[in-house]
């Protein structure tokens, strides 16, 4: 069974940083991503990163975040600098199929994923 387990969350100050991580199991994953979501909004993406290692960010994180994966340890990771009070919410891991056909693909919209984590609380505070 693949599950996806994500750690790292909790509070910071605006101008922190955060860093999150999300283990794999259960089989290999094609593409891996981060959204968010926060109290009342819709999930948002946040980053992506394909099998080739390909990124993809939201134009809100551009410069602030990274997100990087180790395949030894089928885990994706983001690194969130100078965190503001806008990226408070719940992180969610998220992964694809692996397709060999889609090994450069950073997919950003939330129904090209197949498993999701259940998610680690960032709560940034100004």
């Amino acid at each position: 069974q693949m599950q996806l387990v994500e750690s790292g969350g909790g509070s910071v100050q605006a101008g922190g940083s955060l860093s999150l991580s999300c283990a794999g199991s259960g089989g290999a994953f094609g593409a891996m991503a981060w959204f968010r979501q926060a109290p009342g909004k819709e999930r948002e993406f946040v980053a992506s990163i394909s099998r080739a290692t390909l990124t993809r960010y939201a134009d809100s994180v551009k410069g602030r975040f990274a997100i990087s994966r180790d395949y030894t340890k089928n885990s994706v990771y983001l690194v969130m600098n100078s965190l503001q009070s806008q990226d408070t919410g719940v992180y969610y891991c998220a992964a694809a199929h692996f397709s060999a056909a889609g090994v450069a693909q950073t997919p950003f919209r939330a129904d090209e994923y197949d498993y999701w984590g259940r998610g680690t609380q960032v709560t940034v505070s100004s």
